[in-house]
């Protein structure tokens, strides 16, 4: 018997959408070879036992070398946000175990420099490049089947972002 993708479960993941002094965003640019050249805020996998919160922070210093005493967390998202992997992925990402994500995601202020920024902390790297944008750019940067996540994360986010 084959399972559908709607059978399958959504991978559990945090993120953080992380804050500069001028209210710009974080984005790393992606050196996975299906996802090369794109941008996306630091996200990853929840490990079994960990809790959101920590989740997020673990992958923001694997993702970026950005310390947890370098961050103040402003607010979690009020929910967590699905997305669905497209038909040319399924199966073939995450062992085919999952049919999407399900990320629950944190704002965050970045309280230190650029100095403390280091994109090889872990082994491999995910990041090759990063910047800082407006909030607003997030949704035309990100690959495009997490576009409209990127759009309700901007939402939730909306009343502790620069108007």
């Amino acid at each position: 018997m084959t399972t559908s993708p709607g059978d399958l479960p959504y991978r559990p993941c945090a993120g953080f959408m992380l804050l500069n002094e001028e209210n710009r965003v974080f984005v790393g640019q992606r050196i996975e070879k299906r996802a090369h050249g794109t941008w996306q805020m630091p996200q990853g996998g929840i490990d079994p036992g960990e809790d959101k919160q920590s989740a997020a922070l673990r992958e923001l210093g694997e993702e970026t070398g950005i310390t947890p005493d370098l961050v103040e967390i402003i607010t979690p998202a009020s929910k967590p946000l699905r997305y669905d992997l497209p038909p040319e992925l399924l199966g073939k990402v995450w062992k085919g175990k999952y049919r999407g994500q399900e990320q629950h995601w944190f704002l965050g202020r970045f309280l230190g420099s650029e100095g403390d920024i280091d994109l090889e902390a872990h082994d491999p790297p995910e990041f090759n490049a990063y910047r800082w944008i407006e909030p607003e750019q997030l949704p035309e940067l990100i690959i495009p089947f997490k576009r409209q996540v990127y759009r309700e994360i901007l939402g939730e986010f909306r009343d502790h972002l620069p108007r």
